[in-house]
């Protein structure tokens, strides 16, 4: 026992030593705060990286809707359009989304808004998704996420991120939902494209 203490004592003097002086480490290694700063301010960062902000033009694409109809942005000025990108076709939180906007339907629709959804699932998911529960609007595939990508949408390995956007008649962006809850959207959505 009395052997191993100063060996003990040694271990402990060495690792003490080892240690950096105070001022190096302060001035090595940013503090935590800013750190968690950067983290919360990451949504802002890729609005400005992307250049997409409310009064800003909305990004144009071509693409072709799951029922063959050939979709413009620029050539749907004039009527409010609403963008809304999700993960995947038949998710629980996808079907919710969608069904929700399928029974606010006829007030949607009265405003004459023109309602699409993005993910990366094939026409042919989109065609049977819209088919088994009756959506009335245009599902567009993204395979690629270029579309996404435009709107500064994050895609997880082919899963895009759930965002909406609503785009004025003037054509540029009125709104940007980059946190969407799919039990109240629908209505949120309502309640913009009537403003």
């Amino acid at each position: 026992m009395r052997s191993s203490l100063p060996l003990l004592f040694l271990i402990v003097a060495a690792c003490e030593g080892s240690k950096p002086p105070p001022n190096t480490t302060s001035s090595a290694a940013p503090p935590p705060e800013p750190v968690a700063s950067a983290r919360a301010n990451a949504p802002a960062a890729t609005e400005t990286a992307g250049e997409l902000a409310v009064g800003k033009p909305a990004p144009d694409f071509s693409a072709k809707s799951h029922d063959g109809t050939d979709l413009k942005i620029s050539s749907l000025k004039g009527k409010h359009v609403v963008v809304y990108f999700y993960p995947k076709d038949e998710t629980p939180g996808c079907t919710k989304e969608a069904c929700s906007f399928r029974d606010a339907w006829k007030d949607l629709s009265s405003t004459g808004v023109v309602l699409i959804g993005i993910s990366t699932d094939t026409v042919d998911s989109h065609k049977k998704f819209a088919e088994h529960h009756k959506l009335p609007f245009h599902l567009v595939s993204d395979p690629d996420g270029s579309i996404a990508k435009q709107f500064g949408v994050p895609n997880n390995n082919g899963y895009l991120k759930r965002e909406s956007f609503v785009i004025g008649p003037d054509g540029n962006v009125k709104k940007i939902y980059r946190d969407v809850d799919v039990t109240k959207h629908a209505t949120e959505i309502l309640a913009d494209v009537k403003s």
